[in-house]
């Protein structure tokens, strides 16, 4: 009696790995939530980098309208003591030592009926420039508030996302076992999906070589050349696939756009196209609104595409496959468009 109390005391490995599947599910939709706090954050750091620029534009200019400034008022008094060595105008004299203040000296000088026209010129230079620095200084104060509170924002966003991260290091912990040989199973799947990719990159650049025989051997173990699915056609960022494929196995980080510091997806998109010279901004959402929608049925090896409305996203590589890197915990990998969470979460597609 005592061995059949124990047997049914113990789950079977089977109900365990049953309980880790359920848990990454419970996981996977914490993950698409954390996903939309990220990029969130990412827009944050957008929007800081242009107060930034815009900070700094705005001290260029500050300082041009401060100086053409002086200038006037140095224009200006040249043109008082003219006046009054000239004796052409006797007055001046007595405006100049009558002001209290430069306000009060323009307005004093706006009331002499014999300023020559060259004069009034001059006024008229003093008072733009003045206005000039006064607008500039406020919208300079408008923008260090701006900035202010977008860095508020971000420690705020950053407090949540960790909060989140915490919560769900926790549910691993508890099927830490199971995560384990779940992983190893993926990790072998994904050394099957490289190969597999890089046989549709290595076939690609055949075709493009010309019609020579290709060879039938296989890359770790994958399939013959011929045995994969043909080279996705060819798209003007084809080539950013074969810079992404470098990068499988580094890991996800949040904010991460660098191979040494890690990935988010946005993160990792961005780094790659900037080897190729084109600049996107480090956010999903903002990356989905450039270059032309393409659907499923069109996609070209470089294509991006984007899933959970928005809050996630990768590069589609051909094969119906793409690289991302999806999440906290996990690296730079490839993934299928007709897994479930992402077929499910689908939003579109956009060539650049």
């Amino acid at each position: 009696m005592a061995s059949v109390k124990t047997a049914a005391a113990d789950p079977t490995v089977d109900a365990k790995r049953a309980q880790a599947q359920d848990v990454l599910a419970q996981i996977q939709e914490i993950d698409g939530q954390l996903a939309h706090a990220i990029e969130a954050y990412n827009l944050a750091n957008v929007r800081l980098d242009k107060i930034q620029a815009d900070l700094k534009a705005n001290a260029r200019h500050l300082g041009i309208a401060q100086s053409s400034l002086k200038n006037a008022q140095s224009h200006l008094a040249e043109r008082l003591v003219s006046l009054y060595v000239n004796g052409t105008e006797g007055s001046a004299l007595e405006v100049v030592l009558g002001s209290e203040s430069l306000d009060d000296l323009l307005n004093r000088l706006e009331a002499v009926e014999r300023v020559s026209a060259q004069d009034t010129r001059v006024l008229r230079e003093v008072k733009r420039f003045r206005s000039e620095v006064k607008k500039r200084k406020v919208r300079l104060e408008q923008a260090r508030t701006e900035q202010a509170q977008v860095v508020a924002s971000r420690a705020a966003q950053k407090q949540s996302i960790e909060g989140q991260l915490a919560q769900r290091q926790r549910m691993l912990a508890s099927i830490k076992d199971e995560i384990a040989s779940l992983e190893a199973a993926e990790r072998r799947r994904q050394a099957r999906l490289a190969a597999q990719a890089q046989a549709r990159l290595a076939a690609a650049q055949l075709e493009q070589a010309g019609p020579a025989t290709q060879p039938r051997s296989s890359v770790l173990g994958a399939p013959s050349v011929e045995e994969v699915l043909a080279p996705a056609p060819d798209a003007r960022y084809g080539g950013a696939v074969g810079i992404a494929m470098q990068y499988l196995g580094v890991p996800y980080r949040w904010g991460g756009a660098s191979p040494e510091g890690g990935f988010d997806c946005s993160g990792f998109t961005m780094y790659v196209y900037a080897k190729l010279g084109v600049s996107l901004p480090h956010h999903a959402a903002s990356q989905y609104g450039l270059g032309t929608p393409v659907s499923k049925a069109e996609l070209q090896a470089g294509d991006l595409v984007f899933f959970n409305g928005l809050g996630h996203m990768g590069m589609y590589i051909g094969g119906g496959q793409f690289i991302h890197a999806p999440h906290t915990g996990d690296v730079v990998k490839i993934s299928s468009l007709s897994d479930s969470w992402y077929a499910r979460t689908w939003v579109g597609a956009r060539r650049l």
